[in-house]
Formats: C-alpha cells, sequence, structure tokens
C-alpha cells in the first residue's frame, strides 16, 4: 500500500526545518521573475517601527501601503504603520514616477531604506508585492533583513488571468476573495468569472427571481439504487458580487464576468421556458455533464431578458470586458424549429451558424452602445465575430491566430494544457477531474506567443489565462490544488520575459513562493514534489525492479529499512533492484530540507500484483474522465478513471504466473453525461446474468476469457464493491484486457483497483 502524506507545503516546510533564515545578503527568490534585478550593498531591516510613507492625497498610494502592511501582518506578525508624506531614510517609500509601460514599477532598496515607484496604481501595487516577497524567503516572525537589490519591473502581456467556474460548482464569497488574494500576489490580474451554465444560476437578477430561486439549486446524479444525494448550490447577492469586485480592485485584479449564450442556457431556460425553444427539459437533467442541446430562441422578449440581465451586470461589473460566451452551441434545436427557420428566412440568413453571428451581433452591439467590450469563445468566429469582440482562443490556438489575423483581440487559453480541470499528476492524492495530465511542467512550458503572425498582430494577443471549470471540482480545497501552483506558471510567463524563463529556476522559486502563500490560507497540490514509483515484476521473482520519478526535478532521497527519510539518506540515481518485502520509504528534497509528497510502500508480493485505476490504461482513450462517486453523501468518496465511451482497462505486464484468482474492487456511477449522438455509439457484450458481468480477457479485448466475475453482489452497493473470481492458470507476465457487460450504459461500471492472488 502506497502512503502518501498530504501535509500542506506550509506545514512540512516548518517541520522540515526549512523555515530558518537565508543568508542576509543573499537576493530574494521571486515569483514572477523580474525584468531586471540588480545586487546592491547590505540590508535593509525592517521592523514594526518601520514606517511606510505615501504622497499626501494619492488615496492609490496609501491603498498599496494598506495592502502591503496587511501582507506583512499576516506573514510575520507585525504592521508597519503608515505615514503621509516625507521621504527619508529608514523607511518604505511609495512615490510616483514615470517607469514605462503600464503596470511597471521600480524597487530600491538600500541599507537605508526602501523605494517603491510607478507611474500608474498597478505598479505601485506589484512593487509591494515583490517588497513582500522579498521579506517572506522564510517563514521566521518578526524583523527580517531585506538585501539590497534594484529592480525594473515591468509585464510581458497585459491579461494574465484565471477563470473561476462558479456555475457547475458554487464556491463562497469568501474564497473567492482568497483567491484574488492569491492571484495578486502572483501579479496575475484578470479573474474571468463563470457564473451561468447548464447547472446553476449564481448572479442575483432582481427583475428575474426564478433564476436564483430554481436555477441556483439542483440535487446531484446518482447511480441506480444508490440513496438521494443532499441539495447543492447558492448565488452571490449583488451586495456581495460589488463587495468581491471592490476587493478584488484594490489588489489589482479586475474581474470580467460571463454569462453564457446562446447555448449553455438550460439554467436560465428551466426557470423560464418561454426563452427556449419549447422543447421540455427531463427532471434532473442539471446534473449532467457534457455539452446541451438547449439554446435560447431569437424572440424579442429573449433579447429583453437579456438586456436586463446585462444592464444589471454591467452595474455590478465596471470592468470594460463583459464575456458573453458563444460555445458549445448545438443547434439541432434550431434546425428543427419551424419559428426559428422562419425568423432565418425572414432575415436572410442561410445557417445556423450564421445565424448565432447574429444574435451575438445583436448583444454585440447592445454592450458597445453601452461602451463595453464583449468577449467571446472562439466558435464566434465561426458566425462572423462583431469588429468589437475579443476572443478567447480554447480549442487550442488556432482561434487567437485566426482573431489576431483578422484584427481581434485575443486571449490564450488552449484546451487541455491551460484547462486546470485537468489533471496535474497520478497518484492517491489527486482530486477527480479529466484525465488528461495538463501537469506543472507543461503549464511552464507554454508559449503564448504563437508562431505565424506579424509583429502588428502579435500585438493582438492580450495573454493568457488558466480555466478552471469545476464539473469534477466539488469543494474549494479542490479548487485551490487545481489553481496553484499551476496559477503561479501562468503568473511567471505572462509576466516575465521570455529569456528568463527555466524550469528549475522557476522551482526553486516555487517552494517559498507556495509557503509564503501558506499564510494567506492556500493549500496547493504537492503534485509536482510527490514522487511516484513504477514497478516491474514477475511471479516467483525474489526483487521487484522499482523505478521512482518526480515532475519537480529535485533530488530524491530514499530509506529501505522503513525508517523515514531525510536528506541524509542516499539520493536515487537510475532504477532499483529491491527484494520482494523490503519497505521503501522516498521523497524529494530542496535546499536542504524534505518536501512533502513522500511514499512510503510495503514491497510484499500483494502490493506488487495490484494496480490501481491510475496504474491501469485505457483501451481507447476516447473522454477519459476521474469520477467521483455517488456515496456516501457524507465523507471521503472514491475516485475512478475511466473512459465514458468505451469503459475499458489493460493490465499490461499482468504477472499471472502462479495466480488462481483475480480481485477486483468495482463502483458504479450515474451516466448523467450530455454527450448528444455519442451515446447511441457506447455498445457491450451482452450480459449473462441479469446484472451482468467483469470479463478478463488474456493478451487484448478479443483474446481468450480467462475469469468472469458477476455483478450482481455491487449492484445493491453503493459503495466500492470487491468481487473475487477464479483466474484460468497462466504463465510469465500478460496484458490483461477488463470489460464489463451490459445491457445499457446506466449504471456505468468502473474500477477502482485489480490484484492477482496466488
Amino acid at each position: 500500500m502506497i502512503r502518501a502524506r498530504r501535509l500542506t507545503l506550509l506545514a512540512s516546510l516548518m517541520l522540515s526545518g526549512i523555515a530558518t533564515a537565508p543568508a542576509m545578503a543573499e537576493l530574494p527568490r521571486l515569483l514572477p521573475v523580474p525584468a531586471q534585478m540588480h545586487e546592491g550593498q547590505g540590508v535593509f531591516l525592517i521592523s514594526s517601527t518601520t514606517p511606510i510613507r505615501v504622497p499626501v492625497g494619492d488615496a492609490a498610494a496609501r491603498n498599496a501601503a494598506e495592502r502591503f502592511a496587511d501582507l506583512v501582518a499576516r506573514s510575520r506578525g507585525f504592521r508597519p504603520r503608515i505615514e503621509t508624506g516625507g521621504d527619508s531614510g529608514n523607511a518604505i517609500v511609495f512615490r510616483r514616477a514615470k517607469t514605462g509601460v503600464a503596470e511597471s514599477y521600480t524597487l530600491d532598496v538600500t541599507g537605508k531604506g526602501a523605494t517603491i515607484a510607478a507611474g500608474d496604481d498597478a505598479g505601485l501595487l506589484y512593487g509591494a508585492v515583490t517588497l513582500w516577497q522579498a521579506m517572506t524567503q522564510d517563514q521566521a516572525a518578526g524583523p527580517v533583513s531585506v538585501a539590497a537589490m534594484q529592480i525594473a519591473d515591468a509585464p510581458r502581456f497585459q491579461w494574465r488571468g484565471l477563470m473561476l467556474d462558479s456555475a457547475r460548482h458554487f464556491q463562497s464569497p469568501a474564497y473567492v476573495r482568497q483567491l484574488i488574494d492569491w492571484m495578486a500576489v502572483n501579479k496575475l490580474n484578470r479573474l474571468h468569472w463563470h457564473l451561468v451554465d447548464d447547472q446553476g444560476w449564481r448572479i442575483e437578477i432582481p427583475k428575474y427571481p426564478r433564476l436564483t430561486e430554481i436555477s441556483a439549486w439542483r440535487v446531484p446524479a446518482g447511480a441506480p439504487g444508490a440513496p438521494p444525494l443532499p441539495k447543492v448550490g447558492g448565488f452571490y447577492t449583488q451586495a456581495e458580487i460589488r463587495e468581491i469586485v471592490t476587493y478584488a480592485a484594490a489588489r489589482g485584479v479586475m474581474i470580467v464576468p460571463e454569462i453564457e449564450m446562446p447555448g449553455h442556457a438550460l439554467a436560465a431556460i428551466r426557470a423560464y421556458p418561454k426563452l427556449g425553444m419549447g422543447v421540455p427539459i427531463p427532471p434532473g437533467a442539471e446534473s449532467d455533464w457534457g455539452v446541451f442541446p438547449w439554446l435560447y430562441n431569437a424572440d424579442d422578449a429573449t433579447f429583453t431578458f437579456l438586456e436586463d440581465v446585462l444592464t444589471d451586470v454591467m452595474a455590478l461589473f465596471p470592468s470594460p470586458y463583459i464575456h458573453i460566451g458563444g460555445d458549445e452551441a448545438v443547434k439541432d434545436q434550431w434546425k428543427s424549429s419551424p419559428a426559428m427557420q422562419a425568423k432565418m428566412k425572414a432575415l436572410g440568413i442561410s445557417s445556423e451558424d450564421a445565424m448565432q453571428g447574429w444574435f451575438m451581433h445583436r448583444i454585440d452591439d447592445f454592450l458597445t452602445k453601452h461602451g463595453r467590450k464583449p468577449i467571446g469563445w472562439d466558435e464566434i468566429l465561426e458566425g462572423g465575430a462583431s469588429p468589437h469582440a475579443t476572443i478567447t482562443s480554447w480549442r487550442g490556438i488556432e482561434g487567437a491566430v485566426t482573431a489576431a489575423k483578422s484584427g481581434h483581440d485575443a486571449i490564450l487559453s488552449p484546451a487541455p494544457i491551460l484547462y486546470f480541470d485537468n489533471r496535474q499528476g497520478f497518484g492517491p492524492l489527486e482530486p477527480p477531474g479529466r484525465g488528461h495530465l495538463s501537469d506543472l511542467h507543461s503549464v511552464y512550458d507554454f508559449n503564448p506567443e504563437p508562431e505565424g503572425l506579424s509583429a502588428a498582430e502579435q500585438q493582438h494577443i492580450l495573454g493568457l489565462q488558466g480555466n478552471l471549470f469545476t464539473e469534477h471540482v466539488r469543494t474549494e480545497e479542490r479548487a485551490q490544488w487545481q489553481q496553484f501552483p499551476r496559477g503561479s506558471a501562468v503568473a511567471e510567463i505572462g509576466w516575465s520575459p521570455v529569456a528568463s524563463h527555466d524550469f528549475a529556476s522557476f522551482m526553486d522559486r516555487l517552494v517559498p513562493q507556495m509557503t509564503r502563500m501558506g499564510t494567506l490560507g492556500l493549500k496547493p497540490a504537492i503534485s509536482a514534489l510527490t514522487v511516484t514509483a513504477k514497478t516491474d515484476y514477475a511471479s516467483g521473482d525474489k526483487a521487484a525492479r522499482v523505478t521512482l520519478e518526480s515532475q519537480s526535478g529535485f533530488p530524491i532521497h530514499f530509506t529501505l529499512d522503513g525508517s523515514v527519510v531525510t536528506p541524509r539518506a542516499p539520493v536515487y540515481k537510475d532504477g532499483l533492484s529491491l527484494p520482494v518485502g523490503t519497505r521503501l520509504r522516498a521523497g524529494t528534497v530542496w535546499r536542504g530540507g524534505m518536501m512533502p509528497g513522500a511514499i512510503d510502500i510495503g514491497l510484499d508480493a500483494s502490493f506488487l500484483r495490484r494496480r490501481t485505476d491510475e496504474q491501469l490504461a485505457s483501451c481507447a482513450n476516447k473522454v477519459v474522465l476521474s469520477l467521483e462517486d455517488d456515496a456516501p453523501a457524507q465523507g471521503e468518496r472514491a475516485h475512478f478513471l475511466t473512459d465514458i465511451l468505451q469503459p475499458c482497462w489493460l493490465y499490461a505486464d499482468a504477472p499471472v504466473g502462479g495466480a488462481s484468482r483475480i480481485a477486483i474492487d468495482v463502483g458504479q456511477l450515474p451516466f448523467n453525461f450530455q454527450i448528444g449522438k455519442d451515446r447511441d455509439a457506447i455498445h457491450f457484450r451482452a450480459p449473462a446474468t441479469p446484472a451482468g458481468e467483469l470479463e478478463v480477457r488474456a493478451g487484448n479485448c478479443e483474446g481468450e476469457r480467462i475469469a468472469v466475475l458477476p455483478l450482481a453482489a455491487a449492484v445493491g452497493n453503493p459503495e466500492v464493491t470487491r468481487l473475487v473470481a477464479p483466474i484460468a492458470p497462466r504463465s510469465g507476465k500478460e496484458t490483461l484486457c477488463i470489460t464489463y457487460t451490459a445491457k445499457d450504459v446506466e449504471p456505468l461500471w468502473a474500477i477502482k483497483q485489480v490484484e492477482l492472488i496466488p
């Protein structure tokens, strides 16, 4: 059994002894790395008696000073006092100066003080963040000496953002404020807030109360026979939104709201059916995932509704940008509607894509008349985007390239690499999500400057953002795990000069960044620090070959006698041959201290004959998801990695020799996916019993059937069931293919673990 330590990074560092002060003259490890940084002479001691001085009457400078003082209070335990006027020594001084492009700043630290200068409000904030980072290289409280240095810094891109989906799963206002804090200390400046989708309507619109009375709530789907789950949901009042917007603005974060149209509209249509095409909505459809067919109609009354909603949105959000969606609008209902076809004919529109273009243009005109800039997902290009529209390119980078060449501004947010609902590692700590691996290194290596653009066209690339859609992100704990540290990678590639990008350097600076963010409440993912082990073993062998890996690039240290791993333990180099029965412990080391994510493995025969769902391969890799069990209602639930279009697992090089039985841990899930005609293409072998069976075949999925495990015993159990069956005698190692028989897709059976038993 693998046991991984799930400690917060902050706690782990403190326990490991890393929380000691570095050499005081050492330049700080800053993230994002500044454009220019030079070492000075001496150090500047900052303590509770060190004043902060701001210009008279400069409210923005005072705000930056207050933000700085607050960060210092939360991380070092003292709050510097703020004074007005003067710039004498032994103080932290905020002042105005021409520093170049928007958001730029300079920071000058000498033995006698620190001066933050900027030409705009954002620059003052970012200078404050940089000085705070310099003060928090360790986790000690109290006074701190900061190395003398000169920094001249400016962002590479103007749009450095994260997207939070609050429609699929609701996050509290407190969490949204926390997210803004975390963004601000990474110099991320755009929060794209996805407030509306099929699964939920999250923004209060007083003129249309049913939007939140009805569509802010739903009962999650459950497998047949499973106990019903409690209702979930929530919404933000207008007062709460105003508070959050103000909170964000004070920290240099612009919130860009998104109201989806013409698709992703089920929540609105459920509340007000006349907004749709008259197609009934089955009960519980809100708890499905996928691409829904329900679209807004194009009646004048519907546009009145949307304009009323957007009027409220514009009153709440001062952002010049309003995101209006436009993605994944399946137009089957438009195609089959005589009323819509008649409207298209009257307008002289020949295709449904062009009709969507007309729809979006009408909304675009409304926003433009009110001084706002519409943003849409890259599908809006297909219907002919208005000249005012900015494009969020999510289907790769091609949408951004097309947009830029057409004179549209664009934001790079391509799936899968910048979709943070994708998993960032494989192991027992990873939460549910999409099955594609988008690890920290891959995110950091993303280049937001597409090839093939001229210099003028490149100016239309505003920047990038990481998206967190929350179908499978049920809790706030999981949301922050998915958002950071990958959000810090987005921050650095969006801010720092490309010549400074180096993953090893980034990781060296990321550890103190995540640690200091721990003082702001963050519990980040430790996926990049976690050690993973791969084993190669054949039945009867007295030893197993073990390979250790870590995304971090940090050295891996290990022990073989059960003792705790320390930095003094041997360093792993290139594979281990270990006797069966060895207890292997391994963890990564950074600057002389142990990192979280260590493993503790007992290499007994049972472990070596066992594979989890994450260690098994998908037969087809069509739509692989890590899905959460629907039971129990409270407490931990199992996760299952499965392909919903072809549930089929491969156990490569399975040590079948000497095995007499096979045990498979299985769970059942609701098939709550809106996948249109793809559902008709899912086929199973005919079951021999009413409940169906798991089938195990040797060699490949058409090979000899060597075991059958009836599913009847699992039907009545809403949680994980262990099934055991005899296995036909085999020798050596073989690939096993595991599938199941069924009459229909409901329920979706999923495997958690497979074990071969002698």
